[in-house]
């Protein structure tokens, strides 16, 4: 399932327009993004929680040149599905 098919579900249930389909899904998208930019954990019950996680910096090859390299520290975002979730698949 992609955006756009995202979007028409919601649609759908909503018994809207795609258009307004298309704000709703897009006002969720950035308060998620907002909260977990502010190092915050976003937890939907029955869903899951979405957090801002640290890799640590760690060693890797160059697979073109067989190289050892430093990857540096990054922050990426993580998603832990709740209970509710698992069971339904």
């Amino acid at each position: 399932m992609n955006k756009s098919d995202l979007i028409e579900a919601v649609a759908s249930q909503m018994e809207s327009s795609k258009s307004e389909a298309s704000k709703a899904l897009e006002a969720v998208l950035a308060a998620i993004t907002t909260g977990v930019q502010k190092d915050e954990k976003v937890q939907i019950t029955g869903f899951g929680t979405f957090a801002k996680k640290t890799r640590a910096a760690r060693d890797g090859i160059n697979p073109a040149t067989k190289e050892k390299i430093r990857i540096a520290e990054s922050t990426t975002c993580g998603f832990k599905p709740a209970a509710a979730l698992k069971s339904a698949m």
